[in-house]
């Protein structure tokens, strides 16, 4: 029984992150990661719970065991990167390595529209308008209806690239 007391604690963790009560599920995530410290679906769920209350150091520290225990988990590293991208006063090597998940994320799903929209959003921030534009352009390729991604480009286009020859 012991075995699978884990996913028990999981499960309920994972109910009750998905029904906004982060702290209740943090509290069993922590009793299924006791039983098991090698599952890298806790350390995920946990980390989206601390997301989600905006404690964002620890949840970064989950996604970073998520990826330490299964690097192929990309939604860890779409979560890290969205976390940097979102704080206030980063620097340029924040930056860079948000862009290196988001990178990574598109290596494994070339497709995965948040991770596009999230990296041109990126090279906004580094004032890299053209790389900005192009990955946006893909988006919008991919899904001419992304709202987003349509007025991201849009903004870019109007606001700092009306008086460059592209």
């Amino acid at each position: 029984m012991e075995e699978f007391q884990y996913k028990f604690y999981l499960d309920e963790g994972i109910y009750n992150f998905r029904n906004g009560n982060y702290k209740t599920g943090i509290d069993l995530i922590n009793k299924s990661i006791e039983l098991n410290p090698d599952f890298s679906v806790s350390y995920f769920y946990r980390g989206a719970c601390y997301q989600a209350l905006e404690c964002n150091d620890k949840a970064i520290l989950d996604y970073t065991k998520t990826i330490e225990l299964d690097n192929k988990m990309i939604d860890a590293y779409y979560n890290r990167a969205k976390i940097v991208l979102s704080t206030k006063n980063i620097d340029e090597l924040q930056i860079q390595n948000a862009i290196s998940d988001l990178n990574y994320t598109l290596e494994i799903d070339p497709l995965f529209q948040d991770s596009l929209f999230a990296l041109g959003a990126a090279y906004k921030k580094l004032e890299q308008y053209e790389k900005a534009i192009e990955i946006l352009q893909k988006l919008v390729e991919i899904n001419p209806e992304h709202i987003y991604g349509k007025a991201l480009l849009k903004l870019i286009f109007s606001k700092y690239m009306k008086n460059k020859c592209l």
